[in-house]
């Protein structure tokens, strides 16, 4: 904690937030809502969280998003969850009464094709003075983004000694959760690499030097609001929409690569099912559970699998034909 915690619930906020971040969680944003709390409980001079209490508390955050609202709403519902554990009588809050679940964004899954057209379309983009190496810079930034399911952040912070050349791996290090984790490149994403490795052989490259490097203010690592912005350029110029018209996000090429996998697996045959714990490691997921939410049944992928269920019936009526 930053700050000390003054409330008679500050020593139990500070064991929930250690077991956390024991367990792998960053917890930066919960632990400020509860330090938030027991400021509010201080002010108040309140010893628990009570419905009351709890009611008066989240008066406090009617100025902010219905969204923003509810997840630390539910923050301090998780810590009432933690705290009925030594206390079985203890309150806890009704999600009934917080607001509304906000609608997901459907993820926008890009086809071979537009993939084809955002690597033609950042191989063509010219070089700029905070910017030597644009092209070959978000090319590679595409292939690695699209073909190992890479989150935006992770990609920023891969430096020189993260590839290992003589394996052909990525070494991913203390990304979400904590965890770290080592993806394998594909053959066409080796190719790739090594080509962007020869383009940028005549910048810094120790072993800790950015991967993708920037001229901004001096040579350095991109950060994740900056690829983000050129990333969504990219995709303007590209005129890559989803089906309600808007620009596609970064994270949407993470999608694509998880759900093209499962795509190939379902034509090829493969038992799906099996190959989720996989899929689950190469994406960084602390579970399968992860992995299934993460990934929403798409109709691509329902079409696929339609007609892998179609044919396997097909099987067994005829098979069931023949014995009569």
């Amino acid at each position: 904690m930053t700050q000390a915690l003054r409330s008679r619930l500050g020593p139990k906020i500070t064991s929930y937030v250690t077991l956390k971040k024991a367990l792998g969680r960053r917890f930066a944003a919960e632990t400020d809502v509860l330090a938030h709390l027991d400021r509010f409980l201080v002010r108040r001079r309140l010893t628990a969280i009570s419905p009351s209490a709890f009611t008066a508390w989240s008066m406090t955050l009617d100025h902010l998003m219905p969204t923003v609202r509810r997840n630390r709403m539910r923050t301090v519902r998780n810590f009432c969850l933690y705290l009925r554990r030594s206390d079985h009588d203890h309150f806890v809050p009704d999600v009934a009464g917080f607001p509304a679940r906000h609608q997901a964004i459907r993820p926008h899954i890009f086809s071979e094709a537009q993939v084809s057209k955002l690597l033609r379309v950042a191989t063509a983009l010219p070089s700029w003075s905070t910017s030597p190496l644009r092209a070959a810079v978000f090319r590679i930034a595409i292939v690695l983004l699209y073909t190992t399911g890479l989150r935006r952040g992770e990609l920023v912070r891969l430096v020189i000694s993260d590839y290992d050349v003589t394996e052909k791996t990525l070494l991913v290090r203390r990304s979400k959760f904590y965890k770290s984790r080592i993806v394998a490149l594909s053959k066409s994403a080796e190719v790739e690499m090594a080509r962007y490795l020869r383009a940028r052989r005549h910048l810094p490259h120790g072993a800790d030097a950015p991967l993708l490097v920037t001229n901004h203010g001096g040579l350095k690592a991109y950060s994740g609001a900056g690829i983000g912005v050129a990333m969504h350029r990219l995709f303007r110029m590209a005129e890559i929409r989803t089906s309600t018209g808007r620009v596609p996000r970064t994270h949407d090429l993470r999608h694509t690569y998880a759900v093209h996998a499962l795509l190939r697996w379902y034509r090829a045959g493969v038992d799906v099912q099996a190959r989720l714990p996989a899929l689950a490691i190469a994406m960084g997921h602390v579970s399968i559970a992860s992995t299934a939410y993460y990934l929403p049944f798409l109709e691509p992928l329902a079409a696929a699998a339609s007609t892998r269920f179609a044919r396997h019936c097909r099987q067994i009526f005829a098979a069931s034909g023949d014995r009569r």
